[in-house]
């Protein structure tokens, strides 16, 4: 396998990995790289370089960014992007492999929206708990940490794709075990929604 079909690969993978944790996020990443030289995305990804792009993804970044570090409301916030999350990783998958041609394009994009769905859960259902504890730190900082998760795994993916790809299936076995756990603490916030707290 070639170094740029390795790229390629390792940026479609990261890039649904990544939009279930924060989809503007991996917006900005590889826009941003786009822009800065440090990768040549395939042409349907390079309007991701566009300042007008850029600047609505930092934008919206910006309201994540906030909502995201109040207790409650974060839950709310993942519960609404649920619809946000998984597309943009089908999107952003499909159009990283899109290069590799038309059937490594709809892999990827059954992948990358799988992971999308996957991380999606992880992240709501983590923080359903995290928003156990009373006081605020902890879900900032939990917050902060997905944040930064996402930039330095799509840097990774784009600098180093071998060791990203190898993280990237250590985290997939993970998940697995753990999505059982992971799916109920992420339903508790659909759940507070529907009134379930007050029927218990």
């Amino acid at each position: 396998m070639s170094g740029d079909t390795l790229l390629a690969l390792a940026v479609a993978l990261g890039a649904g990995w990544a939009s279930g944790l924060n989809p503007y996020a991996a917006v900005l990443v590889l826009g941003s790289a786009q822009r800065l030289g440090l990768v040549t995305l395939p042409p349907d990804l390079q309007a991701l370089g566009s300042p007008w792009v850029l600047s609505v993804a930092a934008l919206l970044f910006a309201l994540n960014f906030l909502a995201d570090k109040i207790p409650v409301v974060d839950s709310l916030n993942d519960v609404l992007h649920t619809f946000v999350r998984v597309p943009v990783g089908v999107l952003l998958a499909y159009g990283a492999a899109d290069q590799l041609g038309p059937e490594a394009a709809v892999v990827a994009a059954l992948l990358g929206g799988t992971l999308a769905a996957g991380t999606h859960v992880a992240k709501t259902g983590s923080r359903a708990l995290v928003n156990t504890s009373p006081e605020p730190f902890s879900n900032i900082a939990a917050s902060l940490g997905t944040d930064g998760l996402v930039f330095g795994g799509l840097a990774l993916a784009i600098l180093h794709p071998v060791a990203f790809l190898c993280l990237l299936a250590a985290f997939v076995v993970g998940l697995v075990w753990l999505l059982p756990k992971l799916l109920r603490l992420a339903l508790l916030p659909m759940r507070w929604l529907l009134g379930g707290r007050s029927r218990g």
